[in-house]
Protein backbone atom coordinates (compact mmCIF):
# COMPACT_ATOMS: atom_id res chain seq x y z
CA UNK A 1 0.00 0.00 0.00
CA UNK A 2 0.96 3.60 -0.61
CA UNK A 3 -0.41 6.42 0.87
CA UNK A 4 0.00 10.47 -0.10
CA UNK A 5 -0.25 12.22 3.41
CA UNK A 6 -0.53 15.34 2.07
CA UNK A 7 -3.27 15.91 -1.01
CA UNK A 8 -4.59 19.33 -0.77
CA UNK A 9 -8.57 19.92 -1.45
CA UNK A 10 -10.60 23.09 -2.10
CA UNK A 11 -13.98 23.54 -3.66
CA UNK A 12 -13.94 23.48 -7.17
CA UNK A 13 -17.22 25.62 -6.97
CA UNK A 14 -15.91 28.65 -5.89
CA UNK A 15 -14.60 28.86 -9.50
CA UNK A 16 -17.94 28.84 -11.03
CA UNK A 17 -20.35 29.98 -7.78
CA UNK A 18 -19.74 34.07 -7.62
CA UNK A 19 -21.27 34.40 -4.25
CA UNK A 20 -19.49 31.78 -2.76
CA UNK A 21 -16.14 33.23 -4.12
CA UNK A 22 -16.85 36.32 -3.32
CA UNK A 23 -17.73 35.43 0.77
CA UNK A 24 -14.45 33.54 0.27
CA UNK A 25 -12.32 36.21 -0.33
CA UNK A 26 -14.13 38.52 2.18
CA UNK A 27 -12.97 37.07 4.96
CA UNK A 28 -9.00 37.35 3.85
CA UNK A 29 -7.34 39.80 6.50
CA UNK A 30 -6.40 42.42 5.05
CA UNK A 31 -5.43 43.99 8.04
CA UNK A 32 -2.66 41.10 8.70
CA UNK A 33 -1.23 42.16 4.85
CA UNK A 34 -2.96 39.37 3.54
CA UNK A 35 -5.03 39.86 -0.60
CA UNK A 36 -7.22 37.33 -2.41
CA UNK A 37 -8.32 37.53 -5.11
CA UNK A 38 -9.43 35.89 -8.70
CA UNK A 39 -8.17 36.00 -11.96
CA UNK A 40 -8.39 34.25 -15.75
CA UNK A 41 -5.27 33.38 -17.64
CA UNK A 42 -4.56 31.15 -20.61
CA UNK A 43 -8.41 30.37 -20.07
CA UNK A 44 -7.60 28.88 -16.46
CA UNK A 45 -9.43 30.25 -13.35
CA UNK A 46 -7.44 30.96 -10.54
CA UNK A 47 -7.62 32.23 -6.61
CA UNK A 48 -4.57 34.33 -5.80
CA UNK A 49 -3.71 34.54 -2.16
CA UNK A 50 -1.14 37.18 -1.77
CA UNK A 51 1.12 37.31 2.07
CA UNK A 52 2.55 39.83 2.66
CA UNK A 53 0.35 41.70 0.00
CA UNK A 54 1.70 41.98 -3.28
CA UNK A 55 3.95 38.73 -2.71
CA UNK A 56 1.92 35.22 -4.35
CA UNK A 57 2.04 32.86 -1.94
CA UNK A 58 -0.91 30.57 -3.03
CA UNK A 59 -2.42 29.35 -6.09
CA UNK A 60 -5.49 27.61 -6.76
CA UNK A 61 -6.57 26.66 -9.93
CA UNK A 62 -9.99 25.37 -11.68
CA UNK A 63 -9.86 21.81 -12.40
CA UNK A 64 -6.88 20.70 -10.11
CA UNK A 65 -9.45 19.13 -7.48
CA UNK A 66 -11.94 17.47 -9.54
CA UNK A 67 -12.54 14.07 -8.01
CA UNK A 68 -12.29 11.70 -11.32
CA UNK A 69 -9.26 13.63 -11.74
CA UNK A 70 -7.55 13.38 -8.29
CA UNK A 71 -8.37 9.13 -8.72
CA UNK A 72 -7.17 8.97 -12.05
CA UNK A 73 -3.74 10.64 -10.98
CA UNK A 74 -3.87 8.60 -7.79
CA UNK A 75 -4.25 5.58 -10.17
CA UNK A 76 -1.35 6.27 -12.65
CA UNK A 77 0.88 6.63 -9.75
CA UNK A 78 -0.24 3.48 -7.61
CA UNK A 79 -1.55 5.40 -4.70
CA UNK A 80 -4.12 3.66 -2.89
CA UNK A 81 -5.13 6.24 -0.37
CA UNK A 82 -4.70 9.96 0.59
CA UNK A 83 -5.04 12.32 3.54
CA UNK A 84 -6.80 15.20 2.31
CA UNK A 85 -6.12 18.69 3.40
CA UNK A 86 -6.75 22.22 3.00
CA UNK A 87 -3.86 24.32 1.09
CA UNK A 88 -3.18 27.11 3.61
CA UNK A 89 -6.43 29.53 3.76
CA UNK A 90 -8.20 27.83 6.77
CA UNK A 91 -5.27 30.27 8.70
CA UNK A 92 -8.13 32.54 9.08
CA UNK A 93 -11.54 31.07 7.14
CA UNK A 94 -14.29 31.76 9.51
CA UNK A 95 -16.38 28.80 11.27
CA UNK A 96 -19.18 29.03 8.91
CA UNK A 97 -16.65 28.22 6.15
CA UNK A 98 -14.66 25.70 7.74
CA UNK A 99 -17.49 23.63 8.18
CA UNK A 100 -18.42 23.85 4.16
CA UNK A 101 -14.79 22.83 3.67
CA UNK A 102 -15.33 19.51 6.30
CA UNK A 103 -18.68 19.22 4.16
CA UNK A 104 -17.10 19.22 0.85
CA UNK A 105 -14.37 17.23 2.00
CA UNK A 106 -16.66 14.20 3.74
CA UNK A 107 -18.57 14.08 0.52
CA UNK A 108 -15.37 13.51 -1.68
CA UNK A 109 -14.17 10.35 0.67
CA UNK A 110 -17.83 9.03 0.62
CA UNK A 111 -17.22 9.62 -3.27
CA UNK A 112 -13.84 7.84 -3.23
CA UNK A 113 -15.07 4.91 -1.58
CA UNK A 114 -13.11 5.47 1.31
CA UNK A 115 -9.52 6.17 -0.88
CA UNK A 116 -9.66 9.91 0.23
CA UNK A 117 -9.28 10.37 4.07
CA UNK A 118 -9.88 13.79 5.53
CA UNK A 119 -8.49 15.91 8.06
CA UNK A 120 -10.90 18.32 9.67
CA UNK A 121 -10.41 21.69 9.39
CA UNK A 122 -11.24 24.51 12.00
CA UNK A 123 -10.44 28.00 13.89
CA UNK A 124 -7.56 27.84 15.96
CA UNK A 125 -9.63 29.78 18.52
CA UNK A 126 -11.62 26.70 20.67
CA UNK A 127 -15.03 27.37 21.66
CA UNK A 128 -18.44 25.09 21.91
CA UNK A 129 -19.22 25.27 18.31
CA UNK A 130 -15.54 24.53 17.87
CA UNK A 131 -15.74 21.51 20.14
CA UNK A 132 -18.65 20.30 18.51
CA UNK A 133 -17.35 20.41 15.35
CA UNK A 134 -14.15 18.72 16.30
CA UNK A 135 -16.90 15.73 17.38
CA UNK A 136 -18.61 15.82 14.41
CA UNK A 137 -15.39 15.14 12.15
CA UNK A 138 -13.65 12.86 14.41
CA UNK A 139 -16.53 10.66 15.36
CA UNK A 140 -19.66 10.97 13.00
CA UNK A 141 -17.97 11.89 9.72
CA UNK A 142 -14.77 9.53 10.42
CA UNK A 143 -12.35 12.11 9.71
CA UNK A 144 -8.24 10.72 10.44
CA UNK A 145 -7.65 14.20 12.56
CA UNK A 146 -7.06 18.05 12.45
CA UNK A 147 -5.70 19.97 10.83
CA UNK A 148 -4.06 23.52 11.77
CA UNK A 149 -1.38 26.15 10.54
CA UNK A 150 1.97 26.51 12.13
CA UNK A 151 0.78 29.67 13.65
CA UNK A 152 -2.08 31.92 13.34
CA UNK A 153 -1.68 36.35 13.31
CA UNK A 154 1.69 36.41 15.28
CA UNK A 155 1.11 33.58 17.44
CA UNK A 156 2.07 29.89 17.03
CA UNK A 157 0.06 27.06 18.90
CA UNK A 158 2.08 26.86 22.23
CA UNK A 159 0.39 30.41 22.78
CA UNK A 160 -2.37 30.59 25.82
CA UNK A 161 -4.57 32.05 23.44
CA UNK A 162 -4.76 28.26 21.93
CA UNK A 163 -5.46 26.70 25.13
CA UNK A 164 -9.18 25.92 24.88
CA UNK A 165 -8.78 24.91 21.70
CA UNK A 166 -5.72 22.04 22.46
CA UNK A 167 -8.02 20.67 25.37
CA UNK A 168 -10.25 19.12 23.60
CA UNK A 169 -7.82 17.99 21.10
CA UNK A 170 -5.83 16.43 24.01
CA UNK A 171 -8.75 15.24 24.89
CA UNK A 172 -9.61 13.15 21.99
CA UNK A 173 -6.42 11.96 21.63
CA UNK A 174 -6.15 13.78 18.43
CA UNK A 175 -3.69 13.38 15.24
CA UNK A 176 -2.68 17.17 14.69
CA UNK A 177 -1.46 17.87 10.84
CA UNK A 178 0.18 21.54 11.18
CA UNK A 179 0.76 23.34 7.87
CA UNK A 180 2.67 25.81 6.96
CA UNK A 181 1.83 29.62 6.72
CA UNK A 182 3.15 31.21 3.26
CA UNK A 183 5.63 33.12 5.22
CA UNK A 184 6.33 32.74 8.62
CA UNK A 185 6.35 35.35 11.27
CA UNK A 186 9.10 37.43 10.11
CA UNK A 187 8.97 37.85 7.01
CA UNK A 188 10.91 40.97 6.43
CA UNK A 189 14.27 39.72 4.86
CA UNK A 190 12.84 37.00 2.49
CA UNK A 191 10.11 38.31 0.77
CA UNK A 192 12.04 39.79 -2.35
CA UNK A 193 12.51 36.51 -3.83
CA UNK A 194 10.36 33.98 -4.90
CA UNK A 195 12.13 30.85 -4.16
CA UNK A 196 13.46 32.32 -0.45
CA UNK A 197 9.71 33.34 0.07
CA UNK A 198 7.77 30.21 -0.89
CA UNK A 199 10.15 27.62 -0.15
CA UNK A 200 12.83 28.86 2.74
CA UNK A 201 10.13 30.90 4.22
CA UNK A 202 7.68 27.91 4.82
CA UNK A 203 10.96 25.99 6.46
CA UNK A 204 11.32 28.76 8.69
CA UNK A 205 7.95 28.65 9.88
CA UNK A 206 8.04 24.65 9.97
CA UNK A 207 11.10 24.75 12.09
CA UNK A 208 10.16 27.50 14.75
CA UNK A 209 6.46 25.98 15.42
CA UNK A 210 8.63 22.56 15.95
CA UNK A 211 10.95 24.69 18.08
CA UNK A 212 8.56 26.16 20.28
CA UNK A 213 6.61 22.68 21.02
CA UNK A 214 9.41 21.11 21.87
CA UNK A 215 11.47 23.26 24.44
CA UNK A 216 8.09 24.81 25.71
CA UNK A 217 5.71 22.45 27.99
CA UNK A 218 3.49 22.34 25.18
CA UNK A 219 3.40 18.41 25.56
CA UNK A 220 2.96 18.31 29.22
CA UNK A 221 0.18 20.21 29.34
CA UNK A 222 -1.45 17.87 26.22
CA UNK A 223 0.48 14.89 26.91
CA UNK A 224 -2.21 13.07 24.51
CA UNK A 225 -1.31 14.67 20.94
CA UNK A 226 0.27 13.59 18.10
CA UNK A 227 1.91 16.37 15.74
CA UNK A 228 2.64 15.69 12.66
CA UNK A 229 4.63 19.15 10.86
CA UNK A 230 4.28 19.21 7.09
CA UNK A 231 8.16 20.07 5.06
CA UNK A 232 9.94 17.48 7.45
CA UNK A 233 9.44 20.52 10.39
CA UNK A 234 11.47 22.81 8.21
CA UNK A 235 14.33 20.56 7.38
CA UNK A 236 14.54 20.05 11.02
CA UNK A 237 16.92 16.82 10.45
CA UNK A 238 19.28 19.09 9.59
CA UNK A 239 19.76 21.39 12.81
CA UNK A 240 17.66 18.52 15.29
CA UNK A 241 21.11 17.59 16.65
CA UNK A 242 22.41 20.94 16.99
CA UNK A 243 19.52 21.97 18.58
CA UNK A 244 19.88 18.89 21.11
CA UNK A 245 23.11 19.46 22.46
CA UNK A 246 24.88 16.78 25.08
CA UNK A 247 26.70 17.91 28.29
CA UNK A 248 29.95 19.47 27.42
CA UNK A 249 32.74 17.29 27.99
CA UNK A 250 35.05 20.17 29.06
CA UNK A 251 34.97 22.43 31.32
CA UNK A 252 33.55 26.13 30.39
CA UNK A 253 33.45 29.18 32.22
CA UNK A 254 29.32 29.51 30.94
CA UNK A 255 27.14 26.88 30.39
CA UNK A 256 25.36 28.56 27.38
CA UNK A 257 22.73 25.69 26.19
CA UNK A 258 20.56 23.71 27.75
CA UNK A 259 21.46 20.46 28.31
CA UNK A 260 18.34 18.07 29.63
CA UNK A 261 18.16 16.69 25.96
CA UNK A 262 16.73 13.64 27.41
CA UNK A 263 13.58 15.52 28.19
CA UNK A 264 12.93 16.84 24.69
CA UNK A 265 14.30 13.79 22.83
CA UNK A 266 11.29 11.77 24.37
CA UNK A 267 8.98 14.95 23.62
CA UNK A 268 10.49 14.54 19.98
CA UNK A 269 10.52 10.57 19.70
CA UNK A 270 6.84 10.31 20.98
CA UNK A 271 5.12 13.36 20.07
CA UNK A 272 6.59 14.91 16.84
CA UNK A 273 6.42 13.74 13.01
CA UNK A 274 7.34 14.61 9.96
CA UNK A 275 5.46 14.50 6.58
CA UNK A 276 7.50 15.63 3.49
CA UNK A 277 5.28 17.59 1.52
CA UNK A 278 7.12 16.16 -1.22
CA UNK A 279 9.76 13.79 -1.84
CA UNK A 280 11.71 15.32 -5.11
CA UNK A 281 12.58 18.38 -3.73
CA UNK A 282 14.25 17.26 -0.70
CA UNK A 283 16.69 15.77 -2.86
CA UNK A 284 18.11 11.39 -2.57
CA UNK A 285 21.18 12.67 -0.06
CA UNK A 286 18.80 15.18 2.34
CA UNK A 287 16.21 12.46 2.52
CA UNK A 288 18.46 9.52 3.38
CA UNK A 289 19.72 12.23 5.78
CA UNK A 290 16.65 12.86 7.46
CA UNK A 291 16.23 9.14 8.30
CA UNK A 292 18.82 8.82 9.38
CA UNK A 293 18.63 11.41 12.07
CA UNK A 294 15.19 11.51 12.34
CA UNK A 295 14.04 7.64 11.76
CA UNK A 296 12.11 6.48 9.24
CA UNK A 297 9.28 5.47 11.56
CA UNK A 298 9.05 9.77 12.05
CA UNK A 299 8.54 10.81 8.15
CA UNK A 300 5.41 9.96 6.35
CA UNK A 301 5.14 10.07 1.97
CA UNK A 302 3.35 13.25 0.63
CA UNK A 303 3.26 15.21 -2.50
CA UNK A 304 1.46 18.45 -2.15
CA UNK A 305 -0.96 17.30 -5.32
CA UNK A 306 -1.81 19.05 -7.30
CA UNK A 307 1.43 21.81 -6.95
CA UNK A 308 3.02 19.54 -8.98
CA UNK A 309 1.67 16.51 -10.87
CA UNK A 310 4.97 14.81 -10.94
CA UNK A 311 5.61 14.39 -7.31
CA UNK A 312 2.55 12.68 -6.89
CA UNK A 313 3.40 10.68 -10.01
CA UNK A 314 6.74 9.98 -9.74
CA UNK A 315 6.71 10.18 -6.23
CA UNK A 316 6.94 6.46 -4.84
CA UNK A 317 9.27 5.57 -7.31
CA UNK A 318 11.70 8.36 -5.88
CA UNK A 319 11.53 7.04 -2.32
CA UNK A 320 12.06 3.75 -4.27
CA UNK A 321 15.69 4.57 -5.30
CA UNK A 322 16.83 5.54 -1.52
CA UNK A 323 19.47 3.98 -0.07
CA UNK A 324 17.50 2.07 2.55
CA UNK A 325 16.09 -0.43 3.63
CA UNK A 326 12.77 -1.80 1.95
CA UNK A 327 10.97 -1.87 5.51
CA UNK A 328 12.20 1.71 6.51
CA UNK A 329 10.55 2.70 2.89
CA UNK A 330 7.44 0.71 3.49
CA UNK A 331 7.04 3.33 6.80
CA UNK A 332 7.83 6.23 5.18
CA UNK A 333 5.06 4.99 2.19
CA UNK A 334 2.28 3.67 3.62
CA UNK A 335 3.02 2.39 7.84
CA UNK A 336 3.19 5.75 9.67
CA UNK A 337 0.46 7.33 7.76
CA UNK A 338 -2.14 4.48 8.53
CA UNK A 339 -0.75 4.13 12.09
CA UNK A 340 -0.86 7.93 13.05
CA UNK A 341 -4.54 8.30 11.02
CA UNK A 342 -5.73 4.91 11.78
CA UNK A 343 -5.82 4.36 8.01
CA UNK A 344 -7.09 0.98 7.37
Amino acid sequence: MIVDANMYWFPEEFFTDQEALEEFIEQAPRIYDTNVYATQSDGIKQIIVEKPVGFPSLNYAQGDYVLERMLYDMDEASIDKAVLKVPGCNEWMSFDMCKRFNDGMAAYAQASEGRLVPLAVIPAIGDQRVAHEIDRCLDDLNFAGVQLCAHYGKRYLDDPLFAPLFEKLNEKKATVYVHHVPVPVDTASLVDYNNLRRSYGRCVDQTTAVGRELFSDFFERYPNLTMVHSMLGGGFFSIAEMLLPTASKRTDTVQRFATNTREYAERLKKHIFFEMSHAQPWGKASLECAVKVLGADHILFGTSYPVRREWLLDGPSFIQILDISQEEKDLMLAGNARRLYHIE
